[in-house]
Order: C-alpha cells, then sequence, then structure tokens
C-alpha cells in the first residue's frame, strides 16, 4: 500500500447523500479482478446526466471528492474503492460513511475524512473555484481561505496510512519475531517443521 500524508486540490462537489456502491462503480463492472481500467464506470449513472462533475473539465483529475451523509453504502464491492483509485480520487470528504465502504476505503489508501454537514457546506463552496488541503499528519482541512476543519482518524489507521502499511507490510513488521518462532520450532518441536 502506498503511503499517504496529505491530499491537496481541487475537489469534485458532489454533495449527495446515500450514494452506494452501485452508483460508485455499477455491477456490470464487476466481471474484472483487475484494478485498472475500473474508473471508466465509476459513478456512471451521474456521468450519463447533463452537465455532471465528472465529465466537467475544470474539475478533471482531482483528487478529492465532497460527498452527502451515509457515502458508501449498499453492498461491500470493494471495486468502488478500486474505481475511484482508478478515477484517480485519492479522497472523500462526507458526513458519514458506510462502515464496509470505510474499511475498503482505508485498505487500498483511499481517505474516507468525516466533517459535519456545516464544513461540507462550506467546502463545496470552495470546491468551485479553488483547491481543498487534507493534512493527515495533523487531521485538518484547510482551504487558501483560513478554513481549518480538524477531524477525527482512528490511530491504527492513521498509522497504516501515514507509513503504507497494508496486512503484509504489518506483517513484516514482525519479521524477526516470526523468524526466532520458526527457529524455536526446529529445535523444540521439529516433528513440526517440514522436512527440507
Amino acid at each position: 500500500m502506498k503511503a499517504i500524508s496529505s491530499v491537496s486540490g481541487r475537489a469534485y462537489p458532489l454533495g449527495r447523500e446515500n450514494i452506494d456502491t452501485d452508483i460508485i462503480i455499477p455491477a456490470k463492472w464487476l466481471k474484472t479482478i483487475s484494478r485498472s481500467g475500473l474508473g471508466e464506470g465509476a459513478f456512471e449513472t451521474i456521468r450519463a446526466e447533463e452537465g455532471n462533475i465528472f465529465d466537467d473539465p475544470e474539475y478533471a483529475g482531482s483528487p478529492i471528492l465532497i460527498a452527502g451523509d451515509n457515502f458508501g453504502c449498499g453492498s461491500s464491492r470493494e471495486h468502488a474503492a478500486w474505481a475511484m483509485a482508478d478515477l484517480g480520487i485519492e479522497a472523500v470528504i462526507a458526513p458519514s460513511f458506510s462502515d464496509i465502504f470505510s474499511g475498503n476505503a482505508f485498505k487500498n489508501a483511499l481517505l474516507a475524512i468525516e466533517l459535519p454537514q456545516e464544513a461540507i457546506d462550506r467546502l463545496m463552496e470552495v470546491a468551485k473555484s479553488d483547491p481543498i488541503h487534507i493534512d493527515l499528519e495533523n487531521q485538518v482541512v484547510t482551504t487558501a481561505f483560513q478554513d481549518r476543519f480538524p477531524f477525527e482518524m482512528d490511530p491504527f489507521r492513521k498509522n497504516c496510512l501515514l507509513n503504507g502499511l497494508d496486512e503484509i507490510g504489518l506483517t513484516m513488521q514482525r519479521d524477526d519475531a516470526i523468524t526466532d518462532h520458526e527457529a524455536g520450532l526446529q529445535q523444540g518441536q521439529p516433528w513440526l517443521v517440514p522436512a527440507q
């Protein structure tokens, strides 16, 4: 997993509530186990609307999405986080997230930042013309207009995101303990260790 400490840039001012994972990536795109190419299908139903923000050149390549309450509800498809990452989105700011989406976002280094609705309303306005900055280390979202919105982050998740640690990375941090354990098995219980 890549390490992430901050995200800066323009933001898609979506603001809609109850965006479920089928809106993020429709089921017809789930026939792959590849993470690449899913950005093409991301938010397909919204992109079918005339004048949608995802196809507006002003927001092209925006790394942040400002969303409404209950973002990522619906099914547990991890493809939703993959599709957003493939579209170039590195962070979502919303009043709340579904638990499953939040977990999938974390496992894919996609920041899911919860802020109160008043902050979302302000960021929706800023996003129409100016960039937004997310500082994970200091847990604050800022704008060029001196707005400062602190957010909470689980310390374990924050550490993993800042250091790029997924399950494999966390396991590899314990490499010495694993090696010592295996050596102890070879000496004390050799019948448990397969012959080389």
